[in-house]
Protein backbone atom coordinates (compact mmCIF):
# COMPACT_ATOMS: atom_id res chain seq x y z
CA UNK A 1 0.00 0.00 0.00
CA UNK A 2 3.07 2.27 0.84
CA UNK A 3 4.53 1.89 -2.36
CA UNK A 4 1.40 2.51 -4.53
CA UNK A 5 0.63 5.63 -2.22
CA UNK A 6 4.15 6.34 -3.41
CA UNK A 7 3.45 5.91 -6.94
CA UNK A 8 0.21 7.94 -6.97
CA UNK A 9 2.24 10.84 -5.35
CA UNK A 10 4.86 10.92 -7.83
CA UNK A 11 2.16 10.33 -10.67
CA UNK A 12 0.58 13.53 -9.28
CA UNK A 13 3.64 15.85 -8.73
CA UNK A 14 4.69 14.69 -12.63
CA UNK A 15 0.77 16.05 -13.70
CA UNK A 16 1.71 19.42 -11.56
CA UNK A 17 4.87 20.15 -12.84
CA UNK A 18 3.49 18.92 -16.75
CA UNK A 19 0.89 21.46 -15.75
CA UNK A 20 3.10 24.00 -14.67
CA UNK A 21 5.24 23.65 -17.32
CA UNK A 22 2.63 24.33 -20.16
CA UNK A 23 1.29 27.07 -18.33
CA UNK A 24 4.57 28.51 -17.47
CA UNK A 25 5.22 28.56 -21.39
CA UNK A 26 1.49 30.49 -22.22
CA UNK A 27 2.40 32.87 -19.20
CA UNK A 28 5.69 33.44 -20.54
CA UNK A 29 4.91 34.68 -23.85
CA UNK A 30 1.96 37.32 -23.02
CA UNK A 31 4.67 38.58 -21.02
CA UNK A 32 7.42 38.82 -23.12
CA UNK A 33 7.00 42.36 -24.73
CA UNK A 34 7.10 43.65 -21.49
CA UNK A 35 9.82 41.98 -19.71
CA UNK A 36 11.63 43.24 -23.04
CA UNK A 37 10.46 46.80 -21.54
CA UNK A 38 11.64 45.68 -18.22
CA UNK A 39 15.34 44.79 -19.48
CA UNK A 40 15.60 48.47 -21.48
CA UNK A 41 14.40 50.67 -18.74
CA UNK A 42 16.15 48.66 -16.07
CA UNK A 43 19.24 48.25 -18.54
CA UNK A 44 18.90 52.71 -18.60
CA UNK A 45 18.44 53.14 -15.19
CA UNK A 46 21.60 51.53 -13.80
CA UNK A 47 23.89 53.25 -16.52
CA UNK A 48 25.53 56.59 -15.99
CA UNK A 49 27.61 55.10 -12.50
CA UNK A 50 30.89 54.86 -11.94
CA UNK A 51 32.16 51.73 -13.67
CA UNK A 52 33.41 49.82 -10.21
CA UNK A 53 29.74 50.33 -8.84
CA UNK A 54 27.87 49.44 -12.06
CA UNK A 55 27.89 45.92 -10.73
CA UNK A 56 26.61 46.62 -6.99
CA UNK A 57 23.93 49.21 -8.16
CA UNK A 58 22.39 46.18 -10.14
CA UNK A 59 22.62 43.96 -7.51
CA UNK A 60 20.88 46.63 -4.97
CA UNK A 61 18.49 46.99 -7.49
CA UNK A 62 17.70 42.90 -7.91
CA UNK A 63 17.45 42.91 -3.86
CA UNK A 64 14.91 45.49 -4.59
CA UNK A 65 13.26 43.41 -6.97
CA UNK A 66 12.68 40.85 -5.39
CA UNK A 67 11.13 42.52 -2.42
CA UNK A 68 8.79 43.73 -4.83
CA UNK A 69 7.98 40.65 -5.54
CA UNK A 70 8.08 39.10 -2.02
CA UNK A 71 5.17 41.69 -2.06
CA UNK A 72 2.98 41.65 -5.24
CA UNK A 73 3.28 37.82 -5.91
CA UNK A 74 1.13 37.54 -2.21
CA UNK A 75 -0.94 40.38 -2.67
CA UNK A 76 -1.64 39.37 -6.69
CA UNK A 77 -2.87 35.66 -5.54
CA UNK A 78 -4.67 36.61 -2.52
CA UNK A 79 -6.64 39.36 -5.04
CA UNK A 80 -7.44 36.22 -7.31
CA UNK A 81 -9.22 34.24 -4.59
CA UNK A 82 -11.30 37.07 -3.05
CA UNK A 83 -11.29 39.97 -5.48
CA UNK A 84 -10.97 38.29 -8.83
CA UNK A 85 -13.25 41.18 -10.36
CA UNK A 86 -10.17 43.78 -9.37
CA UNK A 87 -7.87 41.89 -11.94
CA UNK A 88 -9.08 43.82 -14.85
CA UNK A 89 -9.24 47.46 -13.37
CA UNK A 90 -5.69 46.74 -12.56
CA UNK A 91 -4.08 45.38 -15.81
CA UNK A 92 -5.94 48.41 -16.93
CA UNK A 93 -4.43 51.14 -15.22
CA UNK A 94 -1.09 49.47 -15.02
CA UNK A 95 -1.69 49.44 -19.55
CA UNK A 96 -2.16 52.99 -19.31
CA UNK A 97 0.72 53.71 -17.20
CA UNK A 98 2.64 51.58 -19.68
CA UNK A 99 1.37 53.98 -22.48
CA UNK A 100 1.93 57.05 -20.56
CA UNK A 101 5.46 55.65 -19.83
CA UNK A 102 5.91 55.14 -23.31
CA UNK A 103 4.62 58.93 -24.37
CA UNK A 104 7.00 60.56 -22.09
CA UNK A 105 10.07 58.55 -23.72
CA UNK A 106 9.20 60.45 -26.66
CA UNK A 107 8.31 63.28 -25.50
CA UNK A 108 11.82 63.16 -24.03
CA UNK A 109 13.36 62.29 -27.06
CA UNK A 110 11.66 65.23 -28.98
CA UNK A 111 13.06 67.98 -25.88
CA UNK A 112 16.45 66.14 -26.24
CA UNK A 113 17.32 66.16 -22.95
CA UNK A 114 20.61 64.59 -21.50
CA UNK A 115 20.18 61.17 -20.66
CA UNK A 116 22.18 59.07 -17.67
CA UNK A 117 24.58 58.10 -20.59
CA UNK A 118 24.79 61.23 -22.60
CA UNK A 119 28.05 63.37 -23.13
CA UNK A 120 26.67 66.06 -21.23
CA UNK A 121 25.73 64.15 -18.30
CA UNK A 122 28.89 62.65 -18.19
CA UNK A 123 31.04 65.83 -18.17
CA UNK A 124 28.42 66.62 -15.41
CA UNK A 125 29.59 63.75 -13.71
CA UNK A 126 33.25 64.17 -13.94
CA UNK A 127 32.66 67.65 -11.36
CA UNK A 128 30.60 66.05 -8.39
CA UNK A 129 32.28 65.33 -5.36
CA UNK A 130 32.65 61.79 -4.01
CA UNK A 131 29.43 62.29 -1.71
CA UNK A 132 27.16 63.87 -4.50
CA UNK A 133 28.63 60.50 -6.49
CA UNK A 134 26.68 58.89 -3.51
CA UNK A 135 24.23 60.50 -3.46
CA UNK A 136 22.87 60.32 -7.21
CA UNK A 137 23.75 56.50 -6.99
CA UNK A 138 21.35 56.14 -4.29
CA UNK A 139 18.72 58.22 -6.20
CA UNK A 140 19.23 55.90 -9.08
CA UNK A 141 18.83 52.82 -7.04
CA UNK A 142 15.56 53.86 -5.73
CA UNK A 143 14.07 55.00 -9.17
CA UNK A 144 15.21 51.90 -11.06
CA UNK A 145 13.03 49.97 -7.69
CA UNK A 146 10.41 52.17 -8.00
CA UNK A 147 10.04 51.56 -11.54
CA UNK A 148 10.87 47.73 -11.15
CA UNK A 149 7.80 47.37 -9.06
CA UNK A 150 5.40 49.41 -11.59
CA UNK A 151 6.69 47.15 -14.10
CA UNK A 152 6.50 43.87 -12.19
CA UNK A 153 3.01 44.29 -11.05
CA UNK A 154 2.08 44.18 -14.42
CA UNK A 155 4.13 40.83 -15.15
CA UNK A 156 2.48 39.30 -12.23
CA UNK A 157 -0.45 40.17 -12.80
CA UNK A 158 -0.53 39.29 -16.46
CA UNK A 159 1.26 35.81 -15.57
CA UNK A 160 -1.50 35.72 -13.08
CA UNK A 161 -4.73 35.83 -15.71
CA UNK A 162 -2.81 33.94 -18.11
CA UNK A 163 -3.08 30.83 -15.51
CA UNK A 164 -6.51 32.25 -13.49
CA UNK A 165 -8.75 29.15 -15.37
CA UNK A 166 -6.49 26.75 -13.67
CA UNK A 167 -6.05 25.76 -9.82
CA UNK A 168 -4.95 27.61 -7.49
CA UNK A 169 -1.94 25.85 -7.01
CA UNK A 170 -0.50 25.70 -10.37
CA UNK A 171 -0.97 29.32 -10.06
CA UNK A 172 1.00 29.62 -6.83
CA UNK A 173 4.04 27.52 -8.67
CA UNK A 174 3.44 29.30 -11.47
CA UNK A 175 3.35 32.69 -10.49
CA UNK A 176 6.23 32.52 -7.69
CA UNK A 177 8.41 30.31 -10.15
CA UNK A 178 8.37 32.71 -13.44
CA UNK A 179 8.59 35.81 -10.83
CA UNK A 180 12.13 34.69 -9.69
CA UNK A 181 13.11 33.35 -13.31
CA UNK A 182 12.22 37.27 -14.71
CA UNK A 183 14.12 38.65 -12.43
CA UNK A 184 17.44 36.47 -12.52
CA UNK A 185 17.38 36.75 -16.04
CA UNK A 186 16.54 40.22 -16.40
CA UNK A 187 19.04 41.68 -13.75
CA UNK A 188 21.61 39.42 -14.90
CA UNK A 189 21.19 40.55 -18.55
CA UNK A 190 20.82 44.05 -17.54
CA UNK A 191 25.02 43.44 -15.80
CA UNK A 192 26.29 41.97 -19.26
CA UNK A 193 25.25 44.71 -21.21
CA UNK A 194 26.51 47.18 -18.74
CA UNK A 195 29.67 45.97 -18.49
CA UNK A 196 30.22 45.08 -22.02
CA UNK A 197 32.21 47.82 -23.17
CA UNK A 198 34.14 46.77 -20.07
CA UNK A 199 35.12 43.39 -21.40
CA UNK A 200 35.23 45.13 -24.78
CA UNK A 201 38.46 46.88 -23.28
CA UNK A 202 39.68 44.59 -21.25
CA UNK A 203 40.17 42.53 -24.47
CA UNK A 204 41.37 45.29 -26.54
CA UNK A 205 44.50 45.94 -23.46
CA UNK A 206 45.21 42.11 -23.20
CA UNK A 207 45.85 42.46 -27.03
CA UNK A 208 48.03 45.41 -26.93
CA UNK A 209 50.06 43.78 -24.05
CA UNK A 210 50.33 40.23 -25.95
CA UNK A 211 48.17 38.08 -23.50
CA UNK A 212 45.15 37.63 -26.24
CA UNK A 213 45.39 37.25 -30.07
CA UNK A 214 43.95 39.67 -32.74
CA UNK A 215 41.01 37.94 -32.57
CA UNK A 216 40.28 38.99 -29.00
CA UNK A 217 41.24 42.43 -29.91
CA UNK A 218 38.63 42.36 -33.03
CA UNK A 219 35.94 41.08 -30.60
CA UNK A 220 37.24 43.46 -27.89
CA UNK A 221 36.51 46.49 -30.06
CA UNK A 222 33.45 44.50 -31.46
CA UNK A 223 32.16 45.09 -28.21
CA UNK A 224 32.65 48.35 -27.26
CA UNK A 225 31.34 49.30 -30.67
CA UNK A 226 28.07 47.41 -29.87
CA UNK A 227 27.27 48.83 -26.10
CA UNK A 228 25.98 52.30 -27.37
CA UNK A 229 24.15 51.06 -30.19
CA UNK A 230 22.63 48.50 -28.07
CA UNK A 231 21.54 50.52 -25.29
CA UNK A 232 19.50 53.01 -27.92
CA UNK A 233 18.06 49.92 -29.58
CA UNK A 234 17.10 48.65 -26.65
CA UNK A 235 15.45 52.11 -25.34
CA UNK A 236 13.58 51.67 -28.90
CA UNK A 237 12.29 48.61 -28.54
CA UNK A 238 11.41 49.13 -24.74
CA UNK A 239 9.16 52.37 -25.82
CA UNK A 240 7.31 50.27 -29.02
CA UNK A 241 6.89 47.45 -26.26
CA UNK A 242 5.14 49.68 -23.57
CA UNK A 243 2.39 50.66 -26.21
CA UNK A 244 2.12 47.24 -27.70
CA UNK A 245 1.90 45.76 -24.11
CA UNK A 246 -0.48 48.57 -23.21
CA UNK A 247 -2.25 48.76 -26.07
CA UNK A 248 -2.60 45.53 -25.94
CA UNK A 249 -3.77 45.55 -22.35
CA UNK A 250 -6.66 47.82 -22.67
CA UNK A 251 -8.14 46.68 -25.75
CA UNK A 252 -8.89 43.47 -24.26
CA UNK A 253 -10.10 45.28 -21.63
CA UNK A 254 -12.76 46.40 -23.60
CA UNK A 255 -14.86 43.69 -24.91
CA UNK A 256 -16.29 45.75 -27.69
CA UNK A 257 -12.94 46.70 -29.37
CA UNK A 258 -11.25 43.53 -28.87
CA UNK A 259 -14.03 41.38 -30.79
CA UNK A 260 -13.77 44.17 -33.48
CA UNK A 261 -10.12 44.11 -33.93
CA UNK A 262 -10.53 40.18 -33.69
CA UNK A 263 -11.80 40.33 -37.08
CA UNK A 264 -8.64 42.14 -38.48
CA UNK A 265 -5.60 40.70 -40.14
CA UNK A 266 -2.88 39.49 -36.85
CA UNK A 267 -0.67 42.38 -38.17
CA UNK A 268 -3.28 45.21 -38.39
CA UNK A 269 -4.41 43.86 -35.11
CA UNK A 270 -1.14 44.41 -33.46
CA UNK A 271 -0.55 47.55 -35.15
CA UNK A 272 -4.59 48.83 -34.08
CA UNK A 273 -3.34 47.65 -30.44
CA UNK A 274 -0.23 49.87 -30.74
CA UNK A 275 -1.91 52.63 -31.82
CA UNK A 276 -4.65 51.77 -28.85
CA UNK A 277 -1.33 52.66 -26.82
CA UNK A 278 0.24 56.16 -28.55
CA UNK A 279 -3.05 57.58 -28.26
CA UNK A 280 -3.74 56.66 -25.01
CA UNK A 281 -0.27 57.60 -23.72
CA UNK A 282 -0.53 61.19 -25.28
CA UNK A 283 -4.19 61.60 -24.13
CA UNK A 284 -2.91 61.09 -20.49
CA UNK A 285 0.64 63.12 -20.89
CA UNK A 286 -0.69 65.99 -22.21
CA UNK A 287 -3.64 65.82 -19.53
CA UNK A 288 -0.76 65.62 -16.96
CA UNK A 289 1.43 68.78 -18.81
CA UNK A 290 -1.98 70.65 -18.41
CA UNK A 291 -2.69 70.12 -15.20
CA UNK A 292 1.35 70.82 -14.57
CA UNK A 293 1.25 74.14 -15.94
CA UNK A 294 -2.50 74.68 -14.49
CA UNK A 295 -1.05 74.39 -10.95
CA UNK A 296 2.47 76.21 -12.09
CA UNK A 297 2.33 80.20 -10.20
CA UNK A 298 2.01 82.46 -12.39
Amino acid sequence: MAGVSLLALLDDIATLLDDVAVLSKVAAKNTAGLLADDLAVNAQQVSGVRPERELPVVWAVTKGSFLNKLILVPAALLMSLYAPWLMTPVLMLGGTYLCFEGAEKIHRWFLRKPTASSPQSRLQHLSLSKDDLLHLEKDKIRGAIRTDFILSAEIVVIILDSVSHTSFTNQVVVVASLAIFFTLAVYGLVAAIIKMDDLGLYLVAAEKVGNKGPMSGFLGRSLVNAAAPLMRTLSVLGTIAMFLVGGGILVHGWPWLYQWLEQLSSLWSILAEMGVGVITGSAVLGLIMLLRKLRAPS
